[in-house]
């Protein structure tokens, strides 16, 4: 059992919480709380650190049974080495997996894509927000450009709430040129702007699809925005001017959910 906070391991922990550096080069990350730890797919942990009063209840059985990597800690231990303010008492580092452009683009004939594409997005809530709202509209992948948060944040991670786990995302160097690819296979890139021609809904979904949002403070860059077949808005009553991020994204995921619903 480990009992000191001075432990390499704890130590280690704490920094890959800490710094997506860290995270990189040790290709880890850091699932926190039972739910998720349920969810990590098999042979993507690393290590499974349970607190000691946590490894005598029953929830934890099915959680550390057969787990070859699993180290026991004093629950003041846990604590230091948790990520939030009231732990469950189970976290894992979990390997990084992430997918490239060629399995996130789907091919004719199979599902109609349906991506998410976000320039410079830094706000880790909103991100893993999106992730979670894009698995629920049924998003077939979410491309990255380098600028935005990391995905592996513990913040990041808890908002997903799983779906990171099961929806396929990439990170780009040149976020342009990847959407000049993305055009020449057929997506049509929708840019959601107050300047927009046409409300969302007047937009057809049905077809390879793929949605930018932009930074939550200055929208999309010039070169993205660019890059845009259709330039639609999110018409606002009141005083409001525009939407969280989050939320916009999530506005246009489901409406292009309802559309492939129909006959």
């Amino acid at each position: 059992m480990i009992s000191s906070t001075a432990n390499r391991q704890v130590k280690f922990v704490r920094e890959l919480a800490r710094k997506a550096r860290a995270r990189r080069e040790a290709g880890l990350f850091l699932a926190e709380g039972v739910r998720i730890c349920a969810e990590i797919p098999g042979g993507r942990i690393d290590t499974l650190y349970v607190s000691e009063s946590f490894s005598r209840t029953a929830e934890a059985k099915p959680l550390i049974n057969g787990n070859s990597r699993l180290e026991i800690v004093t629950d003041e231990v846990f604590q230091y080495m948790s990520d939030t303010k009231n732990p469950q008492g189970i976290l894992a580092l979990v390997k990084q997996q992430s997918a490239g452009l060629n399995d996130i683009w789907q091919e004719e004939g199979r599902q109609k894509a349906l991506l998410l594409i976000l320039d410079t997005l830094q706000d880790p809530g909103n991100l893993g927000t999106i992730i979670r709202a894009g698995e629920g509209a049924g998003v077939t992948g979410v491309i990255m450009n380098e600028m935005t948060a990391d995905i592996y944040n513990p913040k990041v991670i808890r908002s997903t709430m799983g779906s990171v786990f099961r929806v396929p995302f990439v990170y780009v160097e040149d976020l342009p040129e990847v959407l000049k690819w993305l055009k020449q296979k057929g997506i049509c890139l929708y840019a959601a702007c107050p300047e927009g021609r046409n409300n969302y809904e007047q937009g057809d979904y049905t077809n390879h699809s793929g949605f930018l949002i932009g930074n939550e403070a200055a929208g999309l860059s010039k070169q993205v925005s660019e890059m845009a077949d259709q330039y639609i808005r999110i018409p606002m009553l009141g005083n409001v001017e525009s939407l969280n991020a989050a939320v916009a994204a999530s506005v246009l995921m489901f409406e292009a959910a309802r559309q492939r619903r129909l006959p």
